[in-house]
């Protein structure tokens, strides 16, 4: 009976520990999907989602095509998204973490780069 005792409060003793080490992480926060967002703002615009849905498509393919044209695309009071031109690099002998490691040389490259808005920055 003590034995028993003892090996019932050694399972609940574990149990709470195991419990605090998972309370104690925060959740991650979840992002929101395209279907959420849609499903948002249709709400607040009162209008349908597939409407709402068919905007968001389109506003995607508006700053695709205008970022590839201009290299410059702005949704104001959110983002803005610009192109940079990344350039060639040469082979070489490169010292990290006190090793000499060698690289391979690699072609320059465009790259797409996103930065938020002064307006969304002063809200949070």
């Amino acid at each position: 009976a003590v034995l028993t005792c003892c090996l019932h409060l050694r399972q609940v003793s574990s149990q709470n520990i195991a419990m605090a080490k998972g309370g104690m992480k925060q959740a991650a926060a979840k992002t929101m999907t395209k279907g959420a967002l849609a499903d948002a703002l249709a709400t607040k615009s009162e209008l349908k989602k597939s409407v709402v849905g068919k905007l968001l498509n389109g506003l995607a393919e508006v700053g695709a095509a205008e970022v590839k044209k201009a290299g410059v695309f702005t949704i104001p009071g959110l983002a803005r998204i610009k192109t940079r031109r990344k350039p060639a690099t040469k082979a070489a002998k490169r010292m990290m973490f006190g090793q000499e490691v060698l690289v391979k040389a690699k072609p320059a490259k465009t790259v797409v780069k996103a930065f938020a808005v002064a307006a969304l920055k002063k809200t949070i």
